[in-house]
Parts: C-alpha cells; sequence; structure tokens
C-alpha cells in the first residue's frame, strides 16, 4: 500500500471493510434463502403425505364397503370397484413409502399383504372369513401409518429447526467476525494512514521552531512520503538561510566593531585635548558622542552574544540537573540587584532530577529573574514555582511590574523588541534576554509563553521530563 496515494489508500481501505460485512451478509443471505427452500418443501411435503394417508383411509373404506357387497350380492361391478380402491390405495401408499422409514416401510408391507390377502379371497370365491378377516387388518393399519407419517414429518421439522438455530449461531459468530475483522483493519488503516500525519506535524512544528538538525522522514502513502521530502528539502533550505544569516550578522558586527574601535579613539583624542583645549559646549558635545558609542558598543555585543547562544543552542550537554538547587544558585548570584530594589522572591517546589543541560538552564533561569526584576517595583514580590506535571517539568515565574499587552505575547520574544509596558524607572537592556531563553529552551525541546496575570508579567517554561 506505501505506493498508493493518501486517497488510493482510504478508498481500497473502504472498499475492503465494505467487501467483508458484504460477505457476511452475502452468507446470511444465501442462509436465509436456503432455510426458506427448506420450508417451503417441508410443508410441500407435509402436505402431500398427509393427503396421501386421507386418500389411503377413505379408498380403505372404499375397498371394504365393496368387498363385503361383493361377498353378499356377488356382483362383479363391485369386484371391480374393489380393485378400482385397492389401486387407489396402492398409489396412496407409494407416496408414503417415499419417506424411506423402516417403521413406515414395515407398515406398507403389512398392508399390501392384507389388501393382496383380501383381493385372492374374493377372486377364489373363497369363504367370506378370509377377506373379512384381511380387510379387518387395514383399517389399524391405517392408523399406525397415520401416526408413523406424522412423526416422520414432526421429526423433519425439528430437523430443520436445529439446522436453522446452529445457522443462525454460525451466522452470528460470522457476524461478529466480521465486525471484528473490519474494526480492527479500519484501526489499523486509520493508523497507518494518521501516522505519517502525525509526524508532518511534528516535523512542520519542528521547523517553526527553527530545530533544523531533524531530518524529516515521513511513512506511509506515496503522496506524504513526497510531501515529507519536500518538507526535507525545505528544511535544508531553511538550516541553509539561518546560517547564512547568523555569518552575516557576524560579519557586519565585525565590521562595525573596527571603525567604532577608531571613533573612540578619535574622542579620546578630543576629550584629552589633543587637538586643542575644548570649550565647555564642546566637551559636552564629545560627551554626547561617549555616551552613544558606548550604547552603540554594547549592542554590538549583545548581538554578537545573541548570535553565539542561538549558535551553540542546538550542542546540549544533558545531564541529571536539580532545578531548585539550580535556581536557588541564580537567586543567590543576583542578590544584589534584588537587594538595591528591596525585593522578595520566593521560590517554591522541589521536581526530582531530570535530564537536561545545566549551564543553558542557568542562563534561562538568569535572564528570566533579570527580566522580572528589572520590571518589578521597588519592594515587589517575585514568584518561582517549580513543579512536575505528566511528561514535563515547569517552572512559573510571576512579577508585580506592568506586565506584557496581550497583542505583544508573541513578539516579546523576538530579539530586540521592547513592549510598550515598561516601568516607571529607567532601565537599561539590551532586549535579548527572553530571546535567548526561548532559543535554548527550544532546543531542549520545551517550550515557553506568557500565561494571562491579573497584575505582572506571568512566564512559564515546560521542559520534557527525561530522566
Amino acid at each position: 500500500m506505501s505506493r498508493l496515494s493518501f486517497s488510493h489508500s482510504l478508498l481500497a481501505s473502504f472498499l475492503l471493510v465494505a467487501a467483508i460485512l458484504g460477505a457476511t451478509a452475502l452468507g446470511g443471505l444465501i442462509t436465509l434463502e436456503e432455510f426458506a427452500t427448506r420450508h417451503r418443501e417441508s410443508v410441500g411435503d407435509a402436505l402431500k403425505y398427509s393427503s396421501a394417508v386421507q386418500q389411503l383411509g377413505e379408498r380403505s373404506v372404499d375397498m371394504e364397503r365393496s368387498a363385503r357387497q361383493f361377498l353378499v350380492l356377488k356382483d362383479p361391478l363391485l369386484r371391480e370397484r374393489f380393485e378400482q380402491a385397492r389401486g387407489e390405495s396402492l398409489t396412496a401408499l407409494r407416496t408414503i413409502a417415499a419417506l424411506h422409514a423402516p417403521s413406515v416401510s414395515a407398515l406398507v408391507d403389512e398392508w399390501r399383504t392384507a389388501a393382496e390377502a383380501a383381493g385372492a379371497a374374493l377372486a377364489e370365491g373363497g369363504p367370506a372369513e378370509s377377506a373379512t378377516d384381511a380387510l379387518s387388518r387395514v383399517p389399524p393399519l391405517n392408523e399406525q401409518l397415520a401416526g408413523e407419517v406424522q412423526a416422520q414429518l414432526g421429526q423433519q421439522s425439528q430437523a430443520l429447526l436445529e439446522k436453522l438455530d446452529a445457522n443462525r449461531g454460525r451466522l452470528a459468530w460470522h457476524v461478529l467476525a466480521a465486525i471484528i475483522a473490519a474494526c480492527t483493519f479500519a484501526a489499523l488503516t486509520g493508523w497507518w494512514l494518521l501516522r505519517p500525519i502525525n509526524r508532518l506535524e511534528a516535523a512542520i512544528e519542528a521547523l517553526g521552531e527553527s530545530r533544523f538538525d531533524e531530518q524529516v522522514a515521513i511513512p506511509g502513502p506515496a503522496d506524504l512520503r513526497r510531501v515529507g521530502r519536500r518538507l526535507d528539502w525545505l528544511r535544508l533550505r531553511l538550516a541553509d538561510f539561518e546560517a547564512n544569516r547568523n555569518r552575516v550578522l557576524r560579519h557586519v558586527s565585525h565590521e562595525l566593531k573596527t571603525p567604532l574601535a577608531s571613533v573612540r579613539e578619535g574622542i579620546a583624542l578630543l576629550e584629552d585635548g589633543v587637538v586643542g583645549e575644548l570649550s565647555v559646549e564642546q566637551r559636552e558635545v564629545v560627551a554626547i558622542l561617549q555616551h552613544n558609542i558606548r550604547e552603540l558598543q554594547e549592542r554590538i555585543e549583545d548581538l554578537l552574544g545573541y548570535n553565539a547562544a542561538v549558535f551553540h543552542a542546538r550542542n546540549l550537554r544533558r545531564r541529571p540537573v536539580m532545578l531548585r538547587a539550580l535556581a536557588e544558585s541564580v537567586i543567590a548570584e543576583q542578590q544584589l540587584p534584588i537587594q538595591t530594589r528591596n525585593l522578595k522572591v520566593v521560590l517554591h517546589g522541589e521536581p526530582p532530577p531530570f535530564s537536561a543541560d545545566p549551564d543553558k538552564l542557568r542562563i534561562v533561569l538568569a535572564n528570566l529573574l533579570a527580566n522580572a526584576v528589572s520590571f518589578s517595583p521597588r519592594g515587589g514580590e517575585i514568584r518561582v514555582t517549580l513543579s512536575t506535571h505528566p511528561g514535563w517539568v515547569r517552572v512559573d515565574c510571576l512579577d508585580q511590574g506592568p506586565g506584557a499587552a496581550a497583542e505583544e505575547a508573541e513578539r516579546i520574544f523576538d530579539p530586540f523588541f521592547q513592549g510598550s509596558r515598561q516601568p516607571e524607572e529607567p532601565r537599561h537592556g539590551s532586549g535579548l534576554g527572553l530571546s535567548i531563553v526561548r532559543e535554548f529552551v527550544v532546543a531542549h525541546g520545551g517550550r515557553v509563553g506568557l500565561q494571562p496575570s491579573a497584575r505582572g508579567a506571568y512566564f512559564r517554561i515546560e521542559l520534557p521530563n527525561e530522566r
């Protein structure tokens, strides 16, 4: 089926399931038709044998009446009537003998013997007692034959009902087996068809999260495998574009630092009075230039640092990490700005060890906490909660700052983005801290986002809980 397209595979699956159920339905129809035919035959046989028994009884009465009248009147016409009635009785006997039952055959033979004895006595003109004795045996034989015929018909009817019950049970098992087979095949086909779709979704998600190191290989139908190959081609192109972008940024940053160093050197010479004494207004201009050059230098260094972080984000060195101990270490490192702003950092939770890169995870926690410290008002509180959930380790960080606008929830992780809600006190930041947080979290296979909060910014990080 791997050579078929998705639509052809789906159509083939539907046709096969329909064939399984249709074959079962056809088998049930054949069984029902067979039973109907047997039932019609049984009703016809019952009518035929009952009619034959009735005819035998009537003709036996005619035989006895004709024989007794002949014995008295000696009229040849009465003798002919006897023979005619005996012939019709023998015809009915042949119909009854077709039951092929030993008990019925014995009674038929006995009836014939009695009828032949009566006929012989009438033909030879012997004593009347011989004929009457032979004829007296016929009525009891008729009653016995009627009883045996009814018994045989009852047995045939019972056998037909038993066969119907057996066929019904067999048909029920066939239907159940067909339903199980159809459901099993449908489930397997659904799994076979949906598995590549899930792989496609995962591959697209990986491309969206800039995970270009994972090759895209999609199993399943031919058209989905073709889409997988195109996605892998797209992955390689995006990886090449990303590498070129980082290379250009590093080159541009490096090229900017060289003339920037010359400008700084020139400003330093002006400040030292190498070209002559500066006036007060000139010194103010030089001070402004020095400040802007320093800001530009920091931005260039931040840009280089960010590109270096992005470049090394995929190179993870995993080992067991005690998340609470790491968080306590990060909080201790930032005690100076925390105490300067009279902030309170509350740490909750102690997840068990899990596999991660401790160095990159330290940078994630440090940047997240630094962002909270920068935006928190003096005397505010920062709550950091560590917890575990099925398959995930979660880090929640909530501050009491101005928070972020809902429409900026996605852009807040973009490089150099500054939100519209800023703290009252001026802050100095490059706008790269949260970008680095996202890069390192995504590199771990996790996710980071801004959660709804009535007050402050509420960041949530989720990392795969790998042991």
